[in-house]
């Protein structure tokens, strides 16, 4: 009964090898005068003689007149006019598994340390469409992330995405080594696009930990490494994240930064002839950021968590990116220098902070609880400047002697130390507890 199935797959499969010729280097990208090929393909341009000879990966991102545009995936020096470029006729695939976790990997799924990749992984593509918005379940559920300002005024549902919005310096990888550690969701993927070398390192051993990365896998792209492998480094990252989603997991994703990929998109757009628009930014960035960010979120069978940090120019919420991604997410934490440079860790300004479903998935004594903080906090923090120089005088506003009453405890109760954890409980007894004292 197999034979025939059998003998129908082996006419179908395409014994052809498709080559094609490099014709010119220009900057990042590769002209080649063939193979037959589709955009996202993978091809090896095959360099050197003897036993110097290796190949290169490239992928296909477009078209001129009869001539393929390549990106390489790793240096192009080299490559020259006559290389042979040879066409696989498929798209990127890496290798996921539980195998997997705790390891620390590159952008094509490669242990970054240069072990072998353990057994028993299955292959997938890091191209995926994002759920049918039909079949997304509503967010009904918190999940903790161990943080007592976000699980009780910031509360973030099971398949949340939120960005995290700051300058640089201001503590965004600090943020997000506390949330690996402290959180209760399954698995933690992490995405570093476009780090320097030397904070990677920093990140695993001192923000993230022995107990977090056990329970975590963590992807590189660093700031050196060419526009695609930092662009395949946030797709490979959200893959996995989707298979293990798939098996019914909570994953919790973290990628820092979705600029850097949109800065790495901007490269290679600008290198495929595509013209300039807001501050520099290609079309093709604005296209390729919410096919991103869609793919996170809940589906039928989990859910992912998503915090995507936004290195804002000049601490300017609004520039490009950091507008576009703000539209598309639920939810933005805003980190702001100032706070930072009093010693507020984290630097979260509440009032400027907003998760979109924490209403949908808190009880109304939390919700009323969360109200009355920010209210308090508003009502200093407009009348600071008064009060500082004396201007106020005690008993003109009943609100704002209130207000200077409770803000000693407000700040207390915003300000948590890198290695303290609270639980969700604890953190919403702690405001509840607070709001209701005299």
């Amino acid at each position: 009964m197999k034979w025939p199935i059998l003998l129908d797959e082996i006419e179908t499969i395409d014994s052809y090898k498709r080559f094609g010729k490099v014709t010119r280097v220009i900057g990042l990208m590769i002209e080649s005068k063939g193979p037959e090929s589709s955009i996202g393909d993978v091809c090896y341009i095959h360099v050197g003689s003897g036993r110097k000879k290796q190949r290169i990966a490239a992928e296909v991102v477009g078209f001129r007149e009869q001539h393929v545009l390549l990106m390489p995936f790793s240096t192009i020096q080299d490559i020259s006019p006559g290389c042979i470029v040879e066409a696989t006729g498929k798209p990127f695939e890496i290798k996921v598994g539980m195998n997997l976790i705790g390891k620390v990997l590159d952008s094509l799924g490669r242990p970054l340390d240069g072990s072998v990749l353990p057994k028993g992984l299955r292959s997938i593509s890091i191209e995926r469409e994002p759920p049918n918005p039909l079949l997304r379940p509503p967010i009904h559920e918190p999940v903790e992330v161990g943080i007592r300002l976000i699980d009780s005024l910031l509360t973030v549902g099971k398949g949340q995405r939120v960005g995290i919005f700051a300058g640089s310096g201001v503590g965004k990888s600090t943020l997000l080594g506390m949330i690996a550690r402290n959180t209760n969701a399954d698995l933690n993927v992490i995405a570093l696009i476009g780090e320097r070398g030397r904070e990677v390192r920093e990140f695993i051993e001192r923000d993230l930990g022995p107990e977090g990365l056990a329970r975590s896998i963590v992807v590189v792209a660093t700031s050196d490494q060419p526009a695609l492998m930092r662009i395949k480094g946030a797709y490979t990252a959200t893959a996995i994240a989707e298979y293990f989603r798939d098996k019914g997991m909570n994953v919790m994703l973290m990628m820092d930064s979705v600029t850097r990929v949109a800065m790495a998109q901007r490269e290679v757009g600008l290198a495929i002839g595509e013209p300039p628009t807001t501050k520099g930014y290609t079309p093709s960035v604005f296209a390729i950021l919410p096919k991103l960010l869609e793919r996170t979120g809940t589906n039928e069978c989990g859910t992912i968590t998503a915090f995507y940090t936004v290195l804002v120019d000049g601490d300017d919420m609004n520039e490009p990116i950091a507008d576009t991604v703000r539209g598309i997410l639920d939810g933005h934490f805003v980190l702001e220098r100032s706070l930072a440079n009093r010693g507020q860790y984290p630097a979260i300004n509440v009032l400027k902070s907003i998760s979109r479903v924490m209403n949908y998935i808190i009880t109304p004594e939390h919700k009323t609880a969360a109200e009355r903080f920010r209210h308090l906090l508003s009502v200093y923090i407009n009348s600071e400047d008064l009060i500082n120089i004396g201007g106020y005088k005690r008993g003109s506003s009943k609100e704002i002697d209130e207000a200077i009453r409770y803000y000693p405890k407000l700040l207390s109760f915003l300000k948590q130390d890198t290695h303290e954890k609270f639980t969700r409980e604890e953190s919403i007894d702690a405001l509840l507890h607070l709001v209701h004292s005299g």
